[in-house]
């Protein structure tokens, strides 16, 4: 199995306001004046099997309205016992395992990249060595104070520089590889 990451983060590097919001990030506002550009997601969720995110971040999609993924194949990861709304996917599923655990069974279907969202459920993919590359995308605003994409570490994790691109709208995207990832293949 692959962990991949394709989020986007403020300059000052957070991945939401306190309280969860996104208004900070352009397009949050489902406003249809935004550009065409979709900055590689398409491209990189083609290459995607299975989309791992925790119930937060569950939980600020549905607050979106519609469904983004289609039937794309989601595991949220929850502690907690939560039910999901009648209208989704069948191919949405809530588990409570590790990191490890779940690479291990997604592994044993036959899946090979796994695409990790929400910034506690990357920070344990990433404690765990389960993420092979970070897409990170800086978008040219402050807002002060936040969740943090990354938070404390065990140890150093090194990254290799693989690319950066640059948008016309001042975006910044980056991709880097985990150099210390353990691969599950």
């Amino acid at each position: 199995m692959h962990g991949r990451v394709f989020i986007a983060v403020s300059l000052d590097g957070f991945i939401a306001r306190k309280d969860g919001s996104l208004d900070w990030l352009p397009g949050s506002d489902g406003a249809s004046d935004q550009p065409a550009e979709d900055f590689g997601y398409q491209q990189f969720m083609d290459g995607i099997d299975v989309l791992v995110m925790g119930r937060h971040t569950f939980e600020t999609v549905l607050s979106f309205g519609t469904w983004p993924y289609g039937d794309k194949r989601v595991i949220v990861l929850s502690s907690q016992l939560i039910s999901l709304p009648d209208d989704l996917p069948v191919s949405v599923e809530v588990r409570n395992s590790s990191p490890t655990q779940l690479f291990r069974d997604l592994a044993s279907e036959d899946l090979h990249n796994a695409y990790i969202d929400g910034g506690i459920t990357i920070q344990r993919f990433l404690a765990a060595g389960l993420i092979d590359e970070l897409i990170i995308t800086r978008i040219p605003t402050l807002i002060g104070e936040g969740l943090p994409l990354f938070g404390a570490l065990a140890q150093d994790i090194p990254l290799q520089h693989r690319e950066t691109r640059t948008f016309e709208n001042g975006f910044v995207q980056s991709r880097y590889a985990v150099q210390s990832a353990v691969s599950s293949d």
